[in-house]
């Protein structure tokens, strides 16, 4: 029996940060702002997983690389459901979240 692939992509945080580098993707940052503000991924977009479910035409560009982030992976990966579900196509969940960028020493923006 074949395993049924998830419809976005698993990548680790230097993946990330190495995407984030070269440009031309935009990272959505979908924790609380209390938390977003405790230490997020520079130049993340601060859109809480709740208003995303609610209206994700609103925050979601089907034609747009996104990179979905969380505390440690788990909100983050259903963000990226929604977003395939509207659509979407070039989508990423950074495994491990904004813990696992932290833990590598990466820098990060309050």
């Amino acid at each position: 029996m074949e395993e049924e692939q998830e419809p976005f992509k698993r990548i680790d945080v230097s993946t990330a940060r190495q995407m984030i580098e070269a440009g031309g993707i935009r990272v959505i940052d979908v924790r609380e702002p209390n938390e977003y503000a405790s230490g997020h991924v520079p130049n993340a977009e601060l859109i809480p997983l709740g208003q995303i479910l609610a209206k994700p035409l609103e925050h979601i560009r089907a034609d747009q690389r996104t990179i979905f982030v969380c505390g440690v992976g788990q909100r983050s990966a259903v963000a990226a459901e929604m977003a395939v579900a509207v659509g979407a196509f070039d989508i990423f969940n950074m495994e491990g979240g904004t813990k696992a960028w932290i833990e590598s020493g990466f820098p990060t923006e309050r």
